[in-house]
Parts: structure tokens; sequence; C-alpha cells
């Protein structure tokens, strides 16, 4: 049994396959930004896809060297929510439509944060069926509680995303976009003092304070980037344990699958695990393998082949 995933965020182009053994390839490309922008516009990024999708499409088929597939699964839209629509991903279920068809095999959708979060629990050493799963992106900054396939929102962010602070944060540096990569790289060479304190609201959190605050520190040169970068590494460490211990003192769940473009960073990785010991929280954190953590078909085209495993077509 073969599954081929397809998603496209407004990210990553990506096409992936999985079968019995787990992923069994996964290709990838960036959407093109350039220098000094913070992402592109829904219809940029769709006409980006376009271009993108035939190539990795025919990668991921070299990989498979004949190997028939079983089904096609897809990322139709960002979350579960009825409402949920992205232009970005109506590029990936057009070719997965059109794919299907031609090969006579099931199509299947799923969504994109459903992928992220089974992508992280693929290795991760997390066998509870019920247990937290916080998704943090430059899209999506939320805290979801996962009971077998069931999936209900507990909290996340009221203003910017965690990945959008890092990217904003980054780009008014000079970085390019996405930030992640090279504001980590400065921020493991700085010292974080604390400066930025968590803002919560219940089981949410807030990000626009902290982004006004570092870009006047920005504008003022207050301080080096490498110690502006390091506090807001910071900040989103203490700002995922909150969250965690808020969705925790809900639910009464201390498992955690920690996912999402922004926890491919193996600083923030290390830093949540050592505040939280540090602090004694008693979470029980889980990560995904880095590789998969961004935006990926992998778990998408491992939802499928669960889902073609199980009869759930």
């Amino acid at each position: 049994m073969t599954v081929l995933g397809i998603d496209t965020s407004c990210y990553t182009t990506s096409v992936a396959a999985a079968g019995e053994n787990g992923v069994i390839c996964s290709h990838r490309r960036l959407l093109p930004v350039q220098q000094g922008a913070r992402g592109l516009r829904q219809s940029e990024a769709v006409f980006a896809h376009i271009r993108q999708i035939p190539d990795l499409f025919d990668n991921a088929m070299e990989s498979l060297a004949g190997q028939p597939l079983d089904a096609i699964c897809v990322s139709a839209k960002p979350r579960d929510d009825a409402d949920s629509y992205m232009p970005v991903f109506q590029a990936g279920l057009a070719f997965a439509r059109v794919t299907a068809a031609a090969l006579r095999v099931p199509l299947l959708e799923t969504t994109h944060q459903r992928g992220h979060v089974r992508a992280a629990l693929q290795d991760s050493g997390l066998e509870a069926d019920r247990y937290l799963a916080l998704h943090l992106s430059g899209g999506t900054t939320e805290v979801l509680l996962m009971a077998g396939s069931d999936l209900s929102l507990l909290g996340g962010t009221r203003d910017l995303h965690a990945g959008q602070l890092i990217d904003r944060v980054g780009v008014a540096m000079g970085l390019p976009f996405p930030a992640g990569p090279y504001l980590e790289k400065l921020a493991m060479a700085g010292k974080a003092k604390s400066l930025l304190p968590v803002s919560m609201e219940g089981g949410n959190c807030h990000f626009s304070g902290a982004e006004a605050r570092v870009m006047d520190w920005i504008r003022q040169e207050r301080m080096p980037q490498v110690d502006m970068a390091a506090e807001v590494f910071s900040l989103t460490a203490r700002t995922v344990l909150r969250l965690l211990a808020a969705a925790r003192e809900r639910t009464g769940v201390s498992d955690a699958l920690l996912t999402g473009g922004v926890m491919s960073s193996q600083l923030l990785r290390d830093l949540v695990l050592q505040i939280n010991q540090k602090r004694r929280l008693g979470l029980r954190l889980y990560f995904g393998q880095r590789q998969f953590a961004g935006d990926n078909a992998a778990g998408v085209a491992l939802i499928g082949y669960d889902r073609m495993t199980e009869g759930k077509t």
C-alpha cells in the first residue's frame, strides 16, 4: 500500500509518499520570497505552487521507482473549522483531483493542521491516545486536545502567531524570509534576560506587545541583534509552556506533542525542555523529527495511509 500526500501551504510546496514502513520520500520547495518581504500574497503563492508542484510530483514518482500508487491524500484547507479556507490549498487540491482521476485511485482529503500533528507523531515516542498538540507556525499558534482522531481547540494566540513574530523581527533585522533559521543562529550567540514578559489571557496568549518592544529596540539600536534574537526565542519558549500548562489545567492531560515550523528550531526545543525541567512543570514533552516539523506533505501521506489501511476511505 502506497499513498501520495500533497500539501500547498503559504510557505512550501510539498509532495511525499507513505507506506507500511512510514515515510517513503518527501520532497519540498519553499515559495520564492523577495529579500525584505514578509511573505507572498495568496494569488502569488497559488501561482508559485502551480509552477512548483509538477517538478516535485516527478521527484516523488522517481523516488518510488515505478511503485504504483493506491491513493492520493491532500490537505484541502488549513484546519478542521467549517469556515477554514485559504486559496493556496486549492492549488494542491486541484492537482490531487486530476491526478487521482487519471490514475483511477481514491482521493482523500485532510487538513494542513492534522498533517502537522501526524508528521510529528511519527517516531515521537508518544503512545497516549489522548494528548495535547501544540501547533506553532507562521500562520498558527494553537493548543489542541487530541483524543483518537477527534480534535478540539483549547487555546492559542489572540493576535500575532509565534512564527509571525519571529519573521517580522528577522526581516526588520535584514534577514531573509522565512527568518526562523537565521534568527535562531543569531540567538545562539546571544544571551536572554527575560526582558519580554509572557502575555496571557486565560488560556490564550499575545505576541503583539513583544513585537512592538523589539521593533523599538531595533530602531534605537539599544542592544546587540544576537541578544534581541535570544530574547525572542526565550519569550516563545516561556509562552509555549504557559499555553500547555493552561491546557493541562483544563483537561488534566500532561502529554504534549509539539509541532509546526517554529518547533523545527533545536534551540527552541532545548529551551522548552530546560524550562520545563527547571520549573518542575511536570509536562511530558514529545517532538517529531525536525525535518518533518515544518510544512510538509509527509503527515498528509501518513494520514492517507492510515485511512486506507483502516478502511476509512
